[in-house]
């Protein structure tokens, strides 16, 4: 009895090791740890109460259709940082049932809306953008920690930095951040852009932090992003020129957003072509699903 006990701490332990070293374990660590220092720093801390309730929303409703597919582990990691990006990103003014709604139809769709068992969107995104339209809702992207002193950045790119190290996704920020940066810049010099959103603002605090924390945090989900270095360059480039040229035109805060679903479909495409089908049908494929 003593050896199985001790075999199965020892099972258990390996498995508790094992899991905080995966992609998801860092992200949880790095979201929960900006949480952390946001509402340490913040004089508005009801934002840990909108991560507390779009987490246990999202593992909730993961772990039931865990049970109804009779899968083998009720625990979802993935709904987990799904939860942790919505509450960082939603308004801590938000009502509660508002939270439960976003959060739903973000870890819902990765059920729906997949090409085999891949979702197409990333349910953060997904969600974010989709209550957008549905609610108006507020988005202050407070976990981005852009209301803290600019020198709380640091804990931004480190966190990033270790995600992006994590799952080997640099040359996807890379061409993004090299996209947005240079996009703006030029349209800066250019003049040209939205009278109320000019692109001299995006390149400013708070909204820059914003497209690095969609950067670290989202643009890097490991489903819903290519693997190879040359795709994530142009699903990279993709995302940026989207998003800026989104910007540039209508302004508002969906820009990054619309960037990401946008490269998110792109994806589904090239996954879709590379098992042979022809580029319009895959296309189709893609657009018949979303629809």
């Amino acid at each position: 009895m003593n050896n199985q006990e001790n075999q199965q701490r020892t099972l258990k332990q390996a498995h508790r090791q094992t899991f905080w070293n995966t992609p998801k374990g860092y992200v949880i660590i790095t979201l929960v740890v900006l949480m952390i220092v946001g509402a340490v720093k913040a004089a508005d801390r009801s934002g840990v109460i909108t991560v507390i309730i779009s987490v246990a929303t999202a593992l909730v409703i993961d772990s039931a259709v865990a049970i109804a597919r009779r899968y083998k582990r009720y625990f979802s990691d993935g709904g987990a940082v799904t939860g942790l990006i919505l509450g960082l990103v939603l308004s801590s003014a938000t009502p509660w049932y508002i939270t439960i709604i976003v959060t739903a139809i973000g870890v819902l769709s990765k059920h729906v809306l997949k090409i085999g068992r891949k979702p197409i969107f990333n349910p953060a995104g997904f969600g974010l953008l989709v209550a957008l339209f549905l609610f108006k809702t507020g988005q202050s992207w407070w976990g981005d920690l852009a209301d803290l002193p600019i020198w709380c950045i640091v804990f931004v790119l480190v966190a990033g930095y270790l995600v992006v190290q994590r799952v080997n996704k640099f040359p996807q920020v890379f061409a993004f951040l090299g996209g947005y940066f240079v996009l703006l810049i030029v349209a800066a010099l250019l003049h040209v852009g939205h009278a109320a959103y000019s692109p001299g603002d995006a390149l400013r605090d708070p909204i820059v932090n914003s497209a690095l924390f969609m950067a670290f945090f989202m643009l890097t989900d490991p489903p819903t992003s290519p693997a190879k270095y040359k795709d994530q360059v142009w699903f990279g480039l993709i995302v940026a020129v989207v998003s800026i040229l989104v910007y540039i035109l209508f302004g508002g805060l969906s820009y990054l957003l619309i960037g990401l679903a946008v490269g998110n479909v792109w994806k589904a495409w090239t996954t879709r072509r590379a098992k042979g089908k022809p580029a319009r049908r895959a296309l189709s494929d893609v657009l018949e699903i979303v629809n």
